[in-house]
């Protein structure tokens, strides 16, 4: 099973991603989003292309924050993983320790946003995986987004564009 994870894409379009992005989507058997995609127009859209599993992030408009949850957790072929922005924004520091708290349970992946930043660490039996900035919005130093391969096992990997 092949999985795209986008995170901070502060986009208005599907046209604003990098075409090596779009490509992946179109491949994609589930979407993720780990929020700010800024649009609900961009939220439709990723939804059009397949199964969309996302939370909001702290600039989002109210309208993607009424229909999507700050917080999501899920199981696919066995594996528990879970979403978050923060959407409470604030500091990228801790943001790692942030995201876990909030998640709140035993989790084979946390996914979330934010810093614009990417990370691919595991601590334990958990990964901790944030894709970066589909878009390199500011501070981010250049376009990143993440692919998951998951059957017997998550390997994650991040796309530098």
């Amino acid at each position: 099973m092949k999985v795209v994870v986008l995170s901070d894409t502060h986009a208005e379009d599907l046209a604003d991603l990098p075409e090596r992005i779009l490509e992946d989507l179109e491949k994609a058997d589930l979407i993720i989003h780990a929020g700010d995609y800024i649009s609900k127009n961009l939220l439709e859209q990723l939804r059009e292309l397949g199964d969309l599993k996302g939370v909001h992030g702290n600039m989002d408009c109210d309208e993607v924050k009424r229909e999507l949850p700050d917080k999501d957790i899920f199981e696919v072929r066995g594996f528990k993983i879970g979403i978050t922005h923060p959407s409470e924004g604030g500091s990228p520091v801790g943001l790692k320790s942030r995201a876990e708290s909030k998640l709140g349970e035993y989790l084979d992946l946390i996914i979330y946003g934010h810093s614009h930043k990417p990370v691919n660490k595991r601590a334990g039996n958990t990964i901790y995986f944030n894709p970066g900035s589909a878009t390199g919005a500011f501070p981010a130093r250049y376009k990143t987004y993440g692919i998951l391969r998951i059957e017997d096992e998550i390997e994650v990997e991040i796309v530098k564009i």
